[in-house]
Formats: C-alpha cells, sequence, structure tokens
C-alpha cells in the first residue's frame, strides 16, 4: 500500500463529507452533543482504529473531537486512511448524526 499523491487524496475526499487535506494527513472535527458523548465517541473511534491496526491522532476539546489520519509508515496518506475514516464516519453517522 502506497502513498497517495495530492491529486488522489484529494479525488477520495469527494466521497468523505466534511475530511479535508491538511500536510500529510487528512482531518475532521466532529461536534457531539456532551463532552460525555464526545468521550464515548472516541472509544468508539479507538475500537476501530485497534481492528484496522490504523491509529489516528484524536483531540478532544469539551464537546469538539478533531481526528488526523495519516500512514506514518508511508509518510503521507494511504488507503488505510481513507479506510478508516470512512468506518468512524459510519460510527458518527450511526451514533451521533455528526
Amino acid at each position: 500500500m502506497g502513498k497517495a499523491s495530492e491529486q488522489q487524496v484529494i479525488e477520495k475526499l469527494k466521497s468523505l463529507e466534511g475530511w479535508k487535506l491538511e500536510g500529510k494527513s487528512i482531518k475532521k472535527k466532529y461536534e457531539l452533543p456532551s463532552f460525555l458523548d464526545a468521550v464515548r465517541f472516541v472509544n468508539k473511534v479507538a475500537d476501530l482504529a485497534e481492528e484496522a491496526d490504523h491509529h489516528p491522532e484524536i483531540f478532544i476539546n469539551y464537546r469538539r473531537v478533531i481526528l488526523t489520519l495519516s500512514t506514518h509508515s508511508e509518510d503521507g496518506i494511504t488507503q488505510k486512511d481513507f479506510d478508516l475514516a470512512k468506518k468512524i464516519d459510519e460510527e458518527a453517522s450511526r451514533a451521533y448524526r455528526s
């Protein structure tokens, strides 16, 4: 699995609502109903990440969660990042309607 070109990243981001290219990563901010919902969401993201063996950078600020995905071993963005982003969005839409 190789690193995606910037053009490939831009194309793939079209299918992921709210995710943005930032440097060598893709990033998204989620607004949850409460702090506890944000923490629960992060726990679900942790389960998905562990299952995928691909771990995002996670920032929690009250009810906001910011996730940053990058494949460090490839020094950029790969299909693993898009796959995990999609799973995270599916979880968010089921549980929180982000």
